[in-house]
């Protein structure tokens, strides 16, 4: 029996559930009145919107007090807001990012709870590149013995994370960049421990996602990663033309230049 795509597609066709949809993207739960910013939409209308992706099984929602709180289904939904990005018109933006946000974004950012973007992308490269994760079938990565010995020493036990259908770890084709990012159980551990370790930072509203002083300094150790070179030329110029100032997070910073209101 042959899939009916024609739902979920009539659903993320429209403008106003797209964006619901990319708000949420980076795996967070967010209240009705910040999608409907998000939206830029009025509150009625993105609750009406809000009901449809639920009964279409786009959308979950959970109850905390007297508030609902929106989230993506499933990774499955992330992951095909991802690849339709693949199919849309070429955006200037993509392969120029001018604006602040659109830098940071293509930086690095979250696809659901994995790591994206550029950063992303470098470090699922060294991984595969230093034979840690061995492309397989499905789209999915082996993770060797090795990689196993080094996921152990950065404080993630491979062997107890659960597998989902599609494995331990899979590759998921990066939307800026058109390479892929590690995703999966195994994408999801990396991402949180290198937030623990307090080497990536999440702040405010954004998907984008910033480095920390010791982020590019441990990144460039372990994998070999110079988080600096990844950047867009003019930001990497300033931060390297700074030798008589220390060096200062806020440069890759993942706060967003358009913060949303504090909605409920």
């Amino acid at each position: 029996m042959e899939a009916n795509i024609a739902l979920p597609a009539a659903l993320i066709g429209d403008p106003a559930r797209a964006a619901i949809l990319s708000a949420l993207c980076d795996g967070r739960a967010q209240p009705a009145g910040a999608l409907a910013y998000a939206a830029r939409v009025t509150p009625q209308s993105a609750s009406n919107h809000l009901a449809k992706l639920l009964e279409g099984g786009l959308l979950a929602v959970e109850s905390e007090g007297r508030h609902r709180y929106y989230r993506l289904a499933s990774p499955h939904v992330a992951a095909a807001m991802e690849a339709l990005a693949h199919l849309a018109p070429p955006i200037r933006s993509l392969d120029a990012p001018f604006t602040l946000k659109a830098r940071r974004l293509r930086f690095s950012r979250f696809c659901y709870d994995y790591l994206a973007g550029r950063l992303g992308v470098a470090v699922a490269a060294e991984l595969e590149a230093r034979g840690y994760l061995v492309a397989a079938d499905q789209k999915q990565y082996a993770v060797t013995t090795a990689g196993h010995r080094w996921c152990r020493e950065l404080g993630i036990d491979v062997a107890a994370l659960k597998p989902t259908a599609a494995g331990v770890a899979r590759r998921c084709l990066d939307w800026t960049e058109r390479r892929h990012h590690l995703a999966g159980p195994l994408g999801t551990a990396l991402m949180a421990r290198f937030i623990d370790l307090g080497w990536l930072r999440r702040d405010g509203a954004s998907r984008a996602i910033g480095i920390t002083p010791i982020g590019i300094s441990e990144l460039r150790r372990l994998l070999q990663i110079d988080a600096v070179e990844l950047l867009d030329p003019s930001s990497a110029l300033s931060l390297r033309g700074r030798a008589d100032k220390p060096f200062d997070s806020n440069d890759v910073s993942a706060v967003d230049e358009t913060r949303t209101a504090q909605l409920s």
